[in-house]
């Protein structure tokens, strides 16, 4: 039986239920709620219907004095409900995510210093106190994920470090790894190719049944599968890539986004984003670049990927996107709208929800593509498939 899921999306502080009919490839708004600040991310508790939100007033770079992490209920339709009580974060949250058991609530932060808070998890899925960490814990200079191994034994902080601004040099990457005991971090590993220089990690995805790891390099517009052997990942890529259709014609501000393997272990997906822009007539408008995800197969002996497939989104900078559990959808979400020419003339492009159906081979079907409202600047910052079973 193939679980039920829902999209939820989030503009800002508005966010938003889709009920999802997987077989028609269809999404139905339903009912918003309005959270306290601005979404930065959700994560669903991994046995229990719960979801937690982390909001923010600020965003990227813009220091903010109200953070905190929700938890809600998930109704037998997709409807949330918040349970419990808000719990404060020291500042601005980029990611989160628990345990693959569901004991820990973690927060990852990069600025205006970057750490990590973690909350136990009561019996009902709960965040209590945040526990008390070594403030001598080095978590890199941009956080930008965190994660936690399938064991459950490692957490790993995806550290995108900085390119070259001005006179300011490039702060080095890296994929970091502390000993989770207790709610407690320890140091691990720091993997960092060519210390960190010309590697710019954002977000990492597990393979479902090998010990492969696959990075999205942010800064740097590839693709790495590092191997791992229990909790030790090895210091270098077995194998990286351009995750670009035609890497010598790059522009500026093309960036690689989220990753995602598939749930069958067979591809991954990786977005590419991009939405320099130049003035025509007084108008900003798309100077060009490739906003499209990225598929590749996975060679299932060695965990080499090989690109199959560029699938165009539509849209311009797809922030988020998402697999359905089954295997079968996967909805792209685009941040705001740019801007365009076509036919001639100049149309902005809304921001856009971009429904696939996923073929046998991992490839993308186009179905159809939803335009979302992010009036007076707002941005559609996430969104998700969840499962409501």
């Amino acid at each position: 039986m193939n679980p039920r899921v829902a999209l939820y999306t989030a503009v800002d502080e508005v966010l938003t239920r889709h009920e999802v009919d997987v077989e028609a490839a269809r999404l139905t708004p339903r009912e918003s709620i309005r959270l306290p600040a601005k979404l930065q991310y959700l994560w669903r508790h991994p046995s229990r219907r719960l979801l937690y939100a982390t909001v923010s007033r600020a965003g990227p770079r813009v220091v903010s004095d109200f953070n905190q992490v929700l938890t809600f209920a998930i109704s037998s339709e997709g409807r949330l409900s918040q349970v419990g009580e808000p719990r404060v974060l020291p500042r601005r949250a980029v990611h989160l995510c628990t345990d693959p058991r569901g004991r820990y609530l973690i927060n990852a932060h990069n600025f205006p210093n970057s750490g990590v808070t973690i909350h136990r998890l009561d019996e009902e899925g709960l965040p209590g106190e945040p526990v008390d960490q070594d403030s001598e814990l080095d978590f890199g200079c941009y956080p930008h994920q965190v994660r936690v191994t399938p064991s459950g034994k490692t957490l790993l902080i995806v550290d995108r470090g900085n390119k070259p601004d001005g006179v300011k040099p490039e702060d080095p990457g890296a994929l970091r790894s502390f000993e989770i005991e207790g709610g407690r971090l320890s140091p691990g590993q720091v993997i960092a190719p060519r210390g960190g220089f010309g590697f710019g990690p954002r977000h990492v995805d597990f393979h479902p049944l090998r010990p492969w790891l696959y990075a999205s390099d942010e800064r740097f517009n590839r693709l790495h599968l590092f191997r791992m052997s229990g909790e030790a990942i090895e210091t270098q890529p077995a194998f990286s890539l351009s995750t670009l259709a035609d890497p010598t014609a790059a522009r500026p501000r093309q960036i690689a986004g989220p990753i995602h393997v598939h749930p069958s272990g067979r591809v991954v997906y990786v977005a590419n984003r991009a939405d320099h822009t130049v003035e025509v007539e007084g108008v900003k408008v798309f100077a060009g670049g490739e906003n499209n995800l990225a598929v590749f197969a996975i060679d299932p002996q060695t965990g080499e990927p090989r690109l199959i497939q560029h699938a165009d989104t539509w849209s311009f900078h797809v922030r988020t996107f998402s697999c359905d559990p089954s295997g079968r959808l996967l909805v792209a979400a685009s941040i705001k709208p740019l801007a365009d020419r076509q036919d001639g003339g100049i149309e902005v492009v809304p921001a856009a929800l971009t429904v696939f159906r996923i073929l046998e081979d991992g490839q993308l079907d186009f179905v159809a593509k939803q335009g979302v409202e992010t009036a007076e600047g707002r941005l559609q910052y996430w969104s998700g498939l969840v499962s409501i079973d």
